[in-house]
């Protein structure tokens, strides 16, 4: 089961975190098709957020057709959203390696993660572009 960690001072809005953590687990098939999402009360003992934000963050789930609630049930998984998990080896060995390498050259989380966004956007607007 996800369990939901929430960053107070990301300026994310915490429904927003939910909704994204659980998109990711979906990408990286930890949540697939009939899986439950812990309920609002479970969200709410681990994380100390307010029950309305974790019901909202799941409506927007089920918005978006990725979960669906059933009344006295729980609210389960309905699709998944991708290949990250079938990624090959390699690949996910090779970006293990960057990760460790760049930690060891003294680069925190955050640097890490703006220069991850940096080439992610380049290289993503490179390829659509070039699709054009």
């Amino acid at each position: 089961m996800i369990r939901y960690r929430i960053d107070r001072g990301s300026g994310v809005a915490t429904y927003v975190q939910i909704v994204q953590q659980t998109k990711q687990a979906l990408r990286l098939g930890l949540l697939e098709p009939g899986d439950r999402l812990p309920t609002a009360r479970e969200v709410v003992e681990a994380t100390a957020v307010n029950p309305n934000t974790v019901l909202k963050a799941y409506r927007e789930l089920e918005r978006e057709g990725l979960v669906e609630g059933r009344r006295g049930l729980g609210t389960f998984v309905q699709k998944s959203l991708g290949t990250a998990a079938a990624a090959p080896s390699p690949l996910v060995d090779e970006l293990a390696g960057w990760m460790r390498r760049a930690r060891a050259g003294g680069l925190g989380r955050e640097d890490v993660a703006a220069l991850v966004s940096s080439v992610l956007e380049q290289e993503f607007t490179e390829k659509e572009q070039g699709e054009q």
